[in-house]
């Protein structure tokens, strides 16, 4: 059984509550392999492993079909906000 990009999304929503979430689908057709970024409350005051640990409880079934999954970014939403305000000056 397959997983989906919306399943994984579905599954995060509902688990973590995302302030912000992009689900990418990295699998090029062969299986189910995801890059995942997710910014939540849920990550305030836990280091980076256990914010990851987090996202893979989180997918627990979901990981039953899931051939790779890599977690690109896994942020608190203040470190997300000052990560896009510093892209934005750097833009400008």
């Amino acid at each position: 059984m397959a997983v989906s990009k919306e399943q994984v999304e579905s599954t995060l929503k509902s688990k973590l509550n995302p302030y912000h979430l992009d689900v990418t689908d990295t699998s090029g057709g062969c299986g189910a392999s995801y890059s995942i970024e997710v910014v939540s409350e849920q990550f305030e005051g836990k280091r980076l492993l256990e914010r990851h640990r987090l996202v893979n409880a989180a997918l627990v079934e979901e990981m039953k079909h899931i051939h790779a999954l890599s977690i690109t970014k896994a942020l608190t939403p203040d470190q997300w906000k000052e990560q896009e305000a510093k892209t934005t000056k750097e833009a400008a």
